[in-house]
């Protein structure tokens, strides 16, 4: 989808932290489209990323629409600099009302056996070991605030097994793990929901799947089409916002029912294009 042209303050007044808000490369990922749709929706955002420049970059198109944010970088893989970016980022927003753990990387294909521990070690300690830092050194001023929202950003390989050894379980624990904190917190008021994309193409995708793959890629979805980060975006503004107050615990698959479609129809679907 495009840039959505029109906002509607949902978040006006609140105050977001939105983890790996660059992107690689030119374009717009799911942290930039994510950090920018909150900005323009009201909310005051602290772009989390490791490199600063990328952030400053999405910083860019939040003021383009009118928001306001800061850059904050490092590495919140690390729990002493995921605390001090934290600090950073509760001082010039004054408190905290969304949390949004954006980060992810891939790595670890191939057979288990033959997969490098170190890979293991990384993807596990991204994908799923940021969120614990964030949530550790968020959640009590989370309690506080006035939004009360953790949004993790999953994937589809963690619903459907895809023959990889770290990502797809890592991207499962992000699921559970999301889960555990709205059972955790529920009785705090802190909702925490997730996203799972899925068939999404963003700058990273772009530079390692191009031509046929795609194409089969966009067949097999019964939609038929690619998403991009403004759908994740649009999703997270919802799970985040007061419009689901009552939704918590729920992992949401946004990947034009790909995970919903049986072998044979995917199948029937791609041959068929």
């Amino acid at each position: 989808m495009p840039q959505p042209p029109r906002f509607h303050r949902r978040l006006d007044g609140w105050r977001a932290i939105v983890t790996g808000a660059g992107t690689l490369g030119d374009g717009v990922g799911t942290g930039k489209a994510i950090a920018a749709l909150f900005a323009a929706e009201g909310a005051r955002v602290a772009l989390l990323d490791l490199e600063a420049g990328r952030a400053e970059a999405t910083l860019d198109l939040v003021r383009e629409l009118g928001g306001e944010g800061l850059v904050v970088a490092g590495d919140v893989a690390d729990p002493a600099d995921a605390a001090h970016m934290v600090a950073a980022s509760l001082e010039w927003l004054g408190g905290l009302d969304v949390l949004v753990n954006n980060i992810g990387i891939g790595a670890g294909a191939g057979p288990l056996h033959q997969v490098a521990e170190a890979d293991i070690d990384r993807v596990l300690s991204v994908n799923l070991g940021t969120i614990y830092n964030m949530c550790r050194q968020t959640i009590p001023a989370l309690m506080e605030g006035q939004g009360k929202a953790i949004v993790n950003i999953s994937s589809v390989a963690g619903i459907r097994a895809h023959g990889n050894a770290a990502y797809g379980p890592s991207k499962a624990a992000v699921q559970q793990l999301t889960a555990e904190l709205a059972v955790m917190y529920g009785r705090d008021g802190i909702r925490a929901n997730c996203v799972a994309p899925g068939h999404i193409v963003t700058p990273m995708v772009a530079a390692h799947l191009e031509g046929e793959r795609r194409r089969i890629r966009s067949a097999i979805a019964p939609l038929g089409i690619e998403g991009d980060a403004w759908d994740i975006a649009q999703a997270a503004l919802f799970l985040a916002g007061p419009e689901s107050r009552f939704v918590t615990g729920v992992t949401l698959p946004v990947d034009g029912g790909v995970t919903q479609v049986g072998p044979l129809a995917a199948y029937e679907r791609m041959v068929g294009e």
